[in-house]
């Protein structure tokens, strides 16, 4: 009897085991709204795959990340994405890269990743790297984590958590991002809250800045780079 129950009770262990390990697929864009009439259909949460018969080497290759990106912005830096959207090979692999050049002083402004953790590798020059945690709880901040690079180094930054790379020195600065998505998303902080379309009412923004209305104008009143 004993031994039953003891049976009994691993193989209900195992089955809420594999209950908690079961998930929906991560999603692979902002939003993917059903519909019962395939006609009015356009996204899936991914991309349409290619007939087989019809793949060709072309599909999996893409040049140009030899060159670097153009700085001459706001910002001073330029992010050259290869994703799904300009290699299609990448469907269904949940992986991206992108090269990221910085001009002296240029940042990649604070920003988020929601579908993807970012692996950063810097090849030449230097960058201050930084990303900040969730909200921990009452009365707590949100812990800043930050590191200098040098050619060689490696950071990662978590899936979804704000982060950001500043060039400090007087010389270029080369990396290389590797994203843990074949379309890992960007938002851009600033260009969000302060460049929205439609902007955000004023008033929201005031009181979440604990500013003031006019501040709030003339921020929205900005043009915000988008550097990817």
């Amino acid at each position: 009897m004993a031994f039953k129950s003891l049976i009994i009770a691993i193989a209900i262990m195992a089955v809420i085991s594999s209950m908690s390990h079961a998930s929906d697929p991560s999603p692979l864009q902002d939003f993917c709204v059903a519909v019962d009439d395939t006609k009015n259909a356009v996204f899936v949460n991914g991309k349409f795959c290619k007939d087989p018969k019809l793949v060709v080497a072309e599909d999996f290759f893409k040049s140009g990340l030899n060159m670097p990106g153009n700085t001459s912005n706001n910002v001073g830096s330029a992010v050259t994405p290869v994703n799904v959207n300009n290699l299609p090979g990448l469907n269904t692999l949940g992986i991206s890269l992108a090269r990221i050049d910085y001009a002296p002083y240029g940042l990649n402004p604070p920003h988020t990743h929601p579908r993807g953790t970012e692996f950063l590798v810097v090849l030449e020059g230097t960058l201050y790297v930084g990303f900040v945690l969730s909200n921990p709880g009452p009365n707590m901040k949100n812990k800043l984590f930050t590191k200098i690079l040098h050619p060689g180094d490696v950071f990662v930054f978590p899936i979804g958590l704000i982060h950001f790379q500043f060039n400090p020195g007087k010389t270029k600065t080369v990396a290389f991002a590797g994203l843990s998505s074949q379309n890992p998303g960007v938002i851009t902080i600033a260009n969000a809250v302060f460049g929205s379309d439609p902007p955000i009412n004023d008033d929201v923004l005031a009181k979440a800045f604990q500013i003031e209305n006019k501040v709030v104008d003339y921020l929205q009143s900005q043009f915000w780079w988008d550097n990817n």
